[in-house]
Order: structure tokens, then C-alpha cells, then sequence
């Protein structure tokens, strides 16, 4: 029967609806089968869903690759689409994916891309040093931030001008790694926490939107994850480096590119998109596979050139709205106001101006909250079941 619906109503009926350029016969076509996933039960129609929607590769996906499966490739570009309903409902459907009791769904999205760790750059530091040969007092390879558009308008009497406000972003460094390859836990949390500058950040000000909140959360869903992935034998640690191809090109995955795209964008999109981009890429945080854990809730991994993880994404996008916060009159009231509005403290009033950048810091400060929490929470799942 599985294999049945497969073809007769899943190839001959969904996927033309699917791969169409109607937004109207796209979304609802997405809506269809964003309801199909959430009541599919059989393990075995769940399988042949999966492989229709995915394809059944699970080898490492590599740029050229990831048109090899049409639908596949269509369906995750339409997660940064340009209507906004498009990407929010198809995003909620990865959403939904991601939390089926299904292995092939990760492996396919994300885990076929993290297998080797060569996002990580495992080289000790004197090897470093030697390959980052100094020239004029800086690396070969080092980002010259004066020639970057992201920094060229600062003034020498800014007080943005001093690093000091990347001091959030840990240098590479193994000083903060146990020996067992774990980053102590308070250090990570604080990471996130410290991320987000004070003058950007409005929760203080509100009651009851503390970390803590987070906490409880993150301690159930982790829980309900580990329930559904305990029967897949995923390593609890690492894969050791002298095991892993690290010479390999890495690539993060049409998946992972289009959500570090999105994410790098939080300050100009709606609402609604960043909750749910915010919302798929805390659910991939959740789950208990050793190597998805150590890319996106590790900032003190030694990435490797040219690639970046979710939390240097995030510092990415600290930087960008330090420039752009300076520039707003009443920046913190504004801020204040617009949170409140959104918990309903407020009522509509007055229109805001820069209302989408501001909506955009709220949902930064609480999604670093949110990751701050489930390192925490995983952290001290890991610990109490260590031997």
C-alpha cells in the first residue's frame, strides 16, 4: 500500500503541485502536505513519504549535488522564498520532518554533511601558526575589517570602532576543553547569553522572560528527542579526528545553507519568518548526535577557513546590528515598546519606525536565550548518564 500511494498519489497528483511557479497552487499544496506528514503513523508510509520528498541519498551532498533530487532542492529553496507564507509553512513542514521518528530525515538534511568534522580545523598550535605566517602583524588569510563593508563606516572616535564589543565571540582556542573534548558548559551558556549587547537586549525589563524560562522547555523536548532517537546507536562523542577525512571540502548542506541564509537576515525579515527560522534551527540544536551538537552549540571550536557554524553566523549578525543601532534615535524606549507590544503589554499605538529591525533583536536576544538553554540541558543529560 505504501509503495502504492507513493506513485499513484504522491508522484502523479503531489509533485506537480509542488514543483509548480503558482504562490496560490504552492502554498496550498505545501498546506496539504504539511497536514499529510503531521498524520502519517505507519513507519513504512512514513518511509516512502520520506524518499518522495527527499530521495534516498545519504552519502555527503556536495554543491553540485544538490539539484540530484528535484523535489528535494525545490522544496528547501522554497524555504526562502519570496513570498513569506511560502517559506513559513514550508519551513514548518522541515519542521514537522524533523521531529518524526524517522533516521533518514536527519541523515539526508544535515547529519550526511557533519559525518567527517571537517568544519573543525584540527591542527595544533604551532602548525597553526606556521600556516597563518604573519604578514604585517596579521595572518595571511585575516579579514581586514577596514576593507569590509560591514565595518567601513565606522568613525576612529566610535566606540564601536574597539573590538571590544566581538569580545563576546571566543577566540579559537582548546584552553576551555576538558579532556574528554567537551567545552565546560558555563562557558557556552555564558557565550550565547553574552552575545546580544546589553543596550540591545529588553527582556530584563520584562517579568517572567528570563533564560529560565527556556530551561524547563529545553529539559522536555530534549527528553522527548532522546526517546525518539535512543533506538538509532548515534555516538555520544565525537567521531576521533585521526578518523575523520578533514582534508575533504566541507559543505554544510543545502539545508544548513539556506537556514544560516536566512538566519544571517534576521534583522530585515518579518516576524513571523524569523520565529519560525529560529524555531527549525532550535529544534536541529536538539537533537542528541554528537557532531550536529558540537557545529551548532560550540562556539569555541576552531572552524576551519572558509566555513562557518550558527553561532559565527549569529556573531555575524551582532556586528551588523551594532552598526545599525547607533543610528536609530530612542533606540532602547523603541525596543521596550515594541516587546511589550508583541507580549500584548501594549497596545497598538503609533507606528514605529525601524519596527522590523527591532522585532528582529527581540527574537535574536530570545533565540541566543533559547540555545543558552538546551547546551545547558544537554550538558547535564550527558553528565548524569557518563559512567
Amino acid at each position: 500500500f505504501a509503495r502504492s500511494a507513493n506513485f499513484r498519489f504522491f508522484v502523479a497528483v503531489m509533485e506537480p503541485q509542488l514543483m509548480q511557479t503558482s504562490e496560490v497552487g504552492i502554498l496550498s499544496s505545501t498546506a496539504l502536505l504539511n497536514r499529510i506528514i503531521r498524520q502519517v503513523t505507519s513507519e513504512a508510509l512514513l518511509q516512502e513519504t520520506v524518499y518522495f520528498l527527499l530521495g534516498e541519498e545519504t552519502g555527503p551532498e556536495t554543491p553540485a549535488g544538490i539539484t540530484q533530487h528535484p523535489l528535494r532542492h525545490r522544496l528547501i529553496e522554497h524555504c526562502d522564498h519570496l513570498s513569506d507564507e511560502i517559506s513559513i509553512m514550508t519551513l514548518r513542514l522541515f519542521e514537522h520532518l524533523l521531529q518524526k521518528p524517522c533516521q533518514h530525515i536527519l541523515q539526508n538534511l544535515v547529519l550526511r554533511c557533519l559525518e567527517e568534522r571537517n568544519y573543525t580545523e584540527n591542527k595544533q598550535p604551532e602548525e597553526r601558526e606556521e600556516r597563518e605566517h604573519m604578514e604585517n602583524g596579521q595572518p595571511h588569510d585575516a579579514v581586514d575589517l577596514e576593507e569590509d563593508p560591514l565595518f567601513s563606516d565606522l568613525s576612529p572616535d566610535n566606540r564601536l570602532s574597539s573590538p571590544d564589543w566581538l569580545s563576546c565571540s571566543p577566540p579559537p582556542s582548546t584552553e576551555h576543553t576538558k579532556p574528554d573534548g567537551k567545552t565546560e558548559v558555563h562557558k557556552i551558556v555564558n557565550s550565547f547569553l553574552c552575545l546580544v549587547p546589553d543596550e540591545a537586549k529588553s527582556s530584563y525589563q520584562v517579568e517572567g522572560t528570563g533564560y529560565d524560562t527556556y530551561l524547563r522547555d529545553a529539559h522536555r523536548q530534549f527528553r522527548d528527542y532522546c526517546g525518539v532517537c535512543q533506538r538509532w546507536d548515534w555516538r555520544s562523542s565525537p567521531k576521533p579526528f585521526e578518523k575523520c577525512n578533514l582534508d575533504s571540502p566541507f559543505f554544510e548542506g543545502h539545508f544548513l545553507k539556506v537556514l544560516f541564509d536566512r538566519m544571517g537576515r534576521i534583522l530585515d525579515q518579518p516576524y513571523d519568518v524569523n520565529l519560525q527560522v529560529t524555531s527549525v534551527l532550535s529544534k536541529l540544536s536538539l537533537l542528541p548526535h554528537a557532531h550536529l551538537h558540537e557545529y551548532l552549540l560550540d562556539p569555541y571550536i576552531n572552524l576551519a577557513p572558509g566555513c562557518r557554524s550558527l553561532f559565527s553566523v549569529i556573531v555575524r549578525v551582532v556586528g551588523d546590528l551594532m552598526l545599525r543601532t547607533h543610528r536609530i534615535p530612542d533606540f532602547t524606549p523603541k525596543l521596550l515598546l515594541v516587546r511589550k507590544r508583541l507580549l500584548g503589554l501594549e497596545p497598538e499605538g503609533m507606528s514605529i519606525d525601524h519596527v522590523t529591525l527591532l522585532e528582529g533583536v527581540i527574537v535574536l536576544e530570545e533565540f541566543c536565550k533559547e540555545l543558552a538553554a538546551i547546551a545547558f540541558v544537554k550538558f547535564h543529560a550527558s553528565a548524569s548518564t557518563s559512567p
